[in-house]
Protein backbone atom coordinates (compact mmCIF):
# COMPACT_ATOMS: atom_id res chain seq x y z
CA UNK A 1 0.00 0.00 0.00
CA UNK A 2 2.89 2.18 0.41
CA UNK A 3 5.02 2.25 -2.75
CA UNK A 4 5.30 4.20 -4.99
CA UNK A 5 4.06 8.30 -5.02
CA UNK A 6 0.83 9.20 -3.50
CA UNK A 7 0.05 12.57 -4.35
CA UNK A 8 -1.01 15.23 -1.51
CA UNK A 9 -3.41 17.01 -3.14
CA UNK A 10 -3.67 20.74 -3.36
CA UNK A 11 -7.29 22.13 -2.09
CA UNK A 12 -8.43 24.17 -4.98
CA UNK A 13 -10.62 27.36 -4.49
CA UNK A 14 -13.03 29.32 -6.69
CA UNK A 15 -11.96 33.21 -7.30
CA UNK A 16 -13.92 34.21 -4.50
CA UNK A 17 -12.71 31.93 -2.39
CA UNK A 18 -14.99 28.67 -2.18
CA UNK A 19 -13.96 25.67 -1.93
CA UNK A 20 -13.92 24.05 -5.90
CA UNK A 21 -15.22 20.29 -6.08
CA UNK A 22 -15.07 20.51 -9.89
CA UNK A 23 -11.32 21.31 -9.60
CA UNK A 24 -10.29 18.73 -7.03
CA UNK A 25 -11.81 15.53 -8.71
CA UNK A 26 -10.27 16.69 -12.36
CA UNK A 27 -6.87 16.94 -10.50
CA UNK A 28 -7.38 13.71 -8.70
CA UNK A 29 -8.47 11.83 -11.22
CA UNK A 30 -5.44 13.40 -13.36
CA UNK A 31 -2.77 12.46 -11.21
CA UNK A 32 -4.15 8.60 -10.83
CA UNK A 33 -4.09 7.93 -14.32
CA UNK A 34 -0.30 9.55 -14.98
CA UNK A 35 0.39 6.96 -12.07
CA UNK A 36 0.27 8.06 -8.75
CA UNK A 37 -0.57 5.51 -6.38
CA UNK A 38 -2.31 7.11 -3.75
CA UNK A 39 -3.97 9.92 -2.66
CA UNK A 40 -3.47 12.49 0.34
CA UNK A 41 -5.46 14.65 1.28
CA UNK A 42 -5.83 17.20 4.16
CA UNK A 43 -2.28 17.62 4.51
CA UNK A 44 0.12 20.78 4.46
CA UNK A 45 -0.08 20.78 0.55
CA UNK A 46 -4.17 21.05 0.66
CA UNK A 47 -3.87 23.50 3.07
CA UNK A 48 -5.58 21.81 5.49
CA UNK A 49 -6.11 23.99 8.71
CA UNK A 50 -6.89 26.95 6.64
CA UNK A 51 -10.63 24.54 5.77
CA UNK A 52 -13.66 24.84 7.56
CA UNK A 53 -14.96 21.69 9.27
CA UNK A 54 -17.71 21.04 6.44
CA UNK A 55 -14.80 21.73 3.63
CA UNK A 56 -12.49 18.72 5.14
CA UNK A 57 -15.79 16.15 5.21
CA UNK A 58 -16.21 17.09 1.41
CA UNK A 59 -12.81 16.52 0.48
CA UNK A 60 -12.36 13.40 1.88
CA UNK A 61 -15.78 12.06 0.58
CA UNK A 62 -14.84 13.80 -3.01
CA UNK A 63 -11.32 11.84 -2.82
CA UNK A 64 -12.96 8.57 -1.10
CA UNK A 65 -15.32 8.11 -3.89
CA UNK A 66 -12.09 8.49 -6.75
CA UNK A 67 -9.61 6.43 -4.67
CA UNK A 68 -12.29 3.77 -4.86
CA UNK A 69 -12.67 3.63 -8.28
CA UNK A 70 -9.30 3.44 -9.38
CA UNK A 71 -8.51 0.92 -6.32
CA UNK A 72 -6.11 3.16 -4.98
CA UNK A 73 -5.20 4.11 -1.37
CA UNK A 74 -6.78 7.24 0.67
CA UNK A 75 -4.41 8.68 3.27
CA UNK A 76 -6.17 11.41 5.01
CA UNK A 77 -4.49 14.37 7.38
CA UNK A 78 -4.77 14.22 10.91
CA UNK A 79 -2.71 15.60 14.18
CA UNK A 80 -2.74 18.66 15.90
CA UNK A 81 -0.37 20.22 19.18
CA UNK A 82 -2.61 17.76 21.52
CA UNK A 83 -3.37 14.47 22.03
CA UNK A 84 -6.96 14.74 22.34
CA UNK A 85 -7.91 16.61 19.36
CA UNK A 86 -5.80 14.51 17.07
CA UNK A 87 -7.53 11.38 18.68
CA UNK A 88 -11.35 12.81 17.85
CA UNK A 89 -9.62 13.45 14.36
CA UNK A 90 -8.89 10.84 13.84
CA UNK A 91 -11.89 8.82 14.83
CA UNK A 92 -13.87 11.06 12.22
CA UNK A 93 -11.57 10.78 9.59
CA UNK A 94 -10.90 7.34 9.59
CA UNK A 95 -14.40 6.06 8.25
CA UNK A 96 -13.10 7.05 4.75
CA UNK A 97 -9.57 6.52 4.82
CA UNK A 98 -7.31 3.74 4.50
CA UNK A 99 -4.41 5.37 6.72
CA UNK A 100 -4.13 8.21 8.54
CA UNK A 101 -0.84 10.48 8.08
CA UNK A 102 -0.97 11.91 11.64
CA UNK A 103 2.25 14.91 12.40
CA UNK A 104 4.18 14.52 14.99
CA UNK A 105 3.21 17.10 18.13
CA UNK A 106 4.34 20.53 17.12
CA UNK A 107 5.06 23.52 19.01
CA UNK A 108 5.08 22.43 22.56
CA UNK A 109 8.20 19.88 21.76
CA UNK A 110 7.06 17.13 23.96
CA UNK A 111 9.23 13.99 25.51
CA UNK A 112 10.05 11.65 22.82
CA UNK A 113 8.13 8.85 24.80
CA UNK A 114 5.63 11.86 25.24
CA UNK A 115 5.55 11.66 21.14
CA UNK A 116 4.97 7.04 21.53
CA UNK A 117 2.25 7.88 24.10
CA UNK A 118 0.33 10.12 21.73
CA UNK A 119 0.89 7.88 18.54
CA UNK A 120 -0.36 4.63 20.72
CA UNK A 121 -3.67 6.83 21.77
CA UNK A 122 -4.05 7.79 18.11
CA UNK A 123 -3.55 4.50 16.68
CA UNK A 124 -5.55 2.76 19.30
CA UNK A 125 -8.45 5.15 18.34
CA UNK A 126 -8.87 4.77 14.73
CA UNK A 127 -8.19 1.34 13.99
CA UNK A 128 -6.31 1.95 10.94
CA UNK A 129 -3.02 2.09 10.12
CA UNK A 130 -0.87 5.37 10.57
CA UNK A 131 1.66 7.27 9.32
CA UNK A 132 3.68 9.07 11.02
CA UNK A 133 4.72 12.51 9.66
CA UNK A 134 7.91 13.13 11.07
CA UNK A 135 8.97 16.95 10.12
CA UNK A 136 11.38 18.47 12.66
CA UNK A 137 11.56 21.96 11.05
CA UNK A 138 8.66 22.82 10.98
CA UNK A 139 7.34 20.64 14.32
CA UNK A 140 10.15 22.07 16.24
CA UNK A 141 10.27 18.61 17.43
CA UNK A 142 13.76 16.00 16.55
CA UNK A 143 12.85 12.61 17.36
CA UNK A 144 15.53 10.42 17.99
CA UNK A 145 16.47 7.73 15.02
CA UNK A 146 15.55 5.05 18.25
CA UNK A 147 12.30 6.71 18.61
CA UNK A 148 11.50 6.68 15.16
CA UNK A 149 12.33 2.97 14.84
CA UNK A 150 10.45 2.07 17.69
CA UNK A 151 7.36 3.69 16.35
CA UNK A 152 7.98 1.86 12.77
CA UNK A 153 7.56 -1.37 15.31
CA UNK A 154 4.53 -0.79 16.59
CA UNK A 155 1.46 -2.54 15.68
CA UNK A 156 -0.62 0.74 14.40
CA UNK A 157 1.91 2.31 12.66
CA UNK A 158 2.65 1.42 8.95
CA UNK A 159 4.74 3.71 7.85
CA UNK A 160 6.76 7.11 8.42
CA UNK A 161 6.67 10.52 5.98
CA UNK A 162 10.54 11.13 6.71
CA UNK A 163 11.23 15.18 6.05
CA UNK A 164 14.32 15.92 7.82
CA UNK A 165 15.79 18.48 5.23
CA UNK A 166 18.66 16.33 4.37
CA UNK A 167 19.89 12.64 3.94
CA UNK A 168 21.90 12.80 7.44
CA UNK A 169 22.85 9.92 9.70
CA UNK A 170 19.86 9.14 11.07
CA UNK A 171 18.03 8.74 8.34
CA UNK A 172 20.65 6.30 7.06
CA UNK A 173 19.93 3.90 10.32
CA UNK A 174 16.25 4.74 9.58
CA UNK A 175 16.46 3.46 6.16
CA UNK A 176 18.96 0.43 7.27
CA UNK A 177 16.08 -0.96 9.90
CA UNK A 178 12.79 -0.25 9.45
CA UNK A 179 10.32 -0.73 6.49
CA UNK A 180 7.39 2.22 5.61
CA UNK A 181 9.76 4.80 4.99
CA UNK A 182 8.31 7.14 2.61
CA UNK A 183 10.46 10.40 1.24
CA UNK A 184 8.69 13.55 1.93
CA UNK A 185 11.69 15.98 1.01
CA UNK A 186 10.68 16.45 -2.94
CA UNK A 187 14.59 17.29 -3.76
CA UNK A 188 15.78 14.23 -1.53
CA UNK A 189 13.06 11.34 -3.49
CA UNK A 190 15.85 9.96 -5.57
CA UNK A 191 18.61 8.89 -2.98
CA UNK A 192 15.71 8.64 -0.08
CA UNK A 193 14.29 5.66 -2.98
CA UNK A 194 18.32 4.19 -3.57
CA UNK A 195 18.59 3.89 -0.04
CA UNK A 196 15.74 1.57 0.06
CA UNK A 197 12.39 3.85 1.03
CA UNK A 198 9.41 2.56 -0.10
CA UNK A 199 7.70 5.38 -2.16
CA UNK A 200 6.80 9.11 -1.11
CA UNK A 201 4.72 11.46 0.28
CA UNK A 202 5.49 13.89 -3.14
CA UNK A 203 4.12 17.35 -3.31
CA UNK A 204 6.09 18.51 -7.09
CA UNK A 205 4.01 15.52 -8.45
CA UNK A 206 0.81 17.56 -8.36
CA UNK A 207 2.19 18.96 -11.54
CA UNK A 208 4.18 16.31 -13.05
CA UNK A 209 2.39 13.02 -11.55
CA UNK A 210 4.15 11.05 -14.93
CA UNK A 211 7.34 11.86 -14.40
CA UNK A 212 7.93 11.22 -10.70
CA UNK A 213 5.43 7.93 -10.87
CA UNK A 214 8.48 7.14 -13.41
CA UNK A 215 11.02 7.73 -11.55
CA UNK A 216 10.19 5.56 -8.56
CA UNK A 217 9.58 2.72 -11.19
CA UNK A 218 12.70 3.38 -12.83
CA UNK A 219 14.20 2.67 -9.18
CA UNK A 220 12.35 -0.25 -8.33
CA UNK A 221 13.66 -1.43 -11.76
CA UNK A 222 17.35 -1.09 -10.94
CA UNK A 223 17.41 1.47 -14.27
CA UNK A 224 19.63 3.40 -13.03
CA UNK A 225 20.24 6.02 -15.74
CA UNK A 226 16.70 6.23 -16.51
CA UNK A 227 16.52 7.26 -12.59
CA UNK A 228 19.73 9.76 -13.00
CA UNK A 229 18.02 11.44 -15.71
CA UNK A 230 14.20 11.82 -14.29
CA UNK A 231 15.80 13.14 -11.29
CA UNK A 232 17.87 15.55 -13.05
CA UNK A 233 14.97 16.98 -14.51
CA UNK A 234 12.98 16.95 -11.62
CA UNK A 235 14.92 18.63 -9.32
CA UNK A 236 15.26 22.20 -11.06
CA UNK A 237 11.23 22.02 -11.34
CA UNK A 238 11.26 21.04 -7.38
CA UNK A 239 13.30 23.91 -6.71
CA UNK A 240 11.29 26.21 -8.60
CA UNK A 241 7.97 25.01 -7.53
CA UNK A 242 9.03 25.51 -3.56
CA UNK A 243 10.44 28.91 -4.36
CA UNK A 244 7.72 30.41 -2.37
CA UNK A 245 5.65 28.90 0.57
CA UNK A 246 3.55 25.94 -0.57
CA UNK A 247 1.41 24.95 -2.34
CA UNK A 248 1.32 28.55 -3.78
CA UNK A 249 3.45 28.15 -6.95
CA UNK A 250 1.95 24.47 -7.44
CA UNK A 251 -1.05 26.02 -7.47
CA UNK A 252 -0.32 28.56 -10.45
CA UNK A 253 1.19 25.88 -12.61
CA UNK A 254 -1.83 23.89 -12.16
CA UNK A 255 -4.32 26.47 -12.69
CA UNK A 256 -1.98 27.88 -15.77
CA UNK A 257 -1.94 24.29 -17.11
CA UNK A 258 -5.84 24.17 -16.81
CA UNK A 259 -6.02 21.42 -14.30
CA UNK A 260 -7.39 23.59 -11.65
CA UNK A 261 -9.73 26.77 -12.47
CA UNK A 262 -8.46 28.93 -10.27
CA UNK A 263 -4.62 29.07 -8.33
CA UNK A 264 -6.44 31.41 -5.32
CA UNK A 265 -4.90 30.22 -1.88
CA UNK A 266 -5.86 31.22 1.45
CA UNK A 267 -4.38 34.05 3.91
CA UNK A 268 -1.97 34.56 5.41
CA UNK A 269 -0.81 32.25 1.76
CA UNK A 270 -0.40 35.22 -1.17
CA UNK A 271 -0.24 34.54 -5.14
CA UNK A 272 3.32 33.51 -5.91
CA UNK A 273 5.33 36.55 -8.03
CA UNK A 274 5.04 36.11 -11.88
CA UNK A 275 8.35 35.17 -12.08
CA UNK A 276 8.16 32.18 -9.74
CA UNK A 277 5.59 31.09 -11.54
CA UNK A 278 7.36 31.61 -15.12
CA UNK A 279 10.19 29.55 -13.99
CA UNK A 280 8.27 26.83 -12.82
CA UNK A 281 6.63 26.46 -15.84
CA UNK A 282 9.83 26.48 -17.95
CA UNK A 283 11.25 23.54 -15.85
CA UNK A 284 8.42 21.14 -16.42
CA UNK A 285 9.22 18.15 -18.27
CA UNK A 286 8.15 17.62 -21.68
Amino acid sequence: MLHGIHVPLVTPFGPDGTLDVPSLEVLAHHVLTEGAAGLVVLATTGEAALLTADERRTVVATCRKISEAYGAPLTVGVGTIGTEESVRQAIDRATDADLLLAVVPYYLRPTDEGVLDHFAAIGAAAGIPLIVYNIPYRTGKTLRVETLLELLATEHVAGIKHCPGAIDADTLTLLAEGRGVLGGDDAFLYPMLHLGAAGGITASANVAPAAFAALADAVRDGDAARARDLHDALLPLVNALFAEPSPTVIKAVLAERGLIADATVRSPLRPPAAAALTRALERLPG
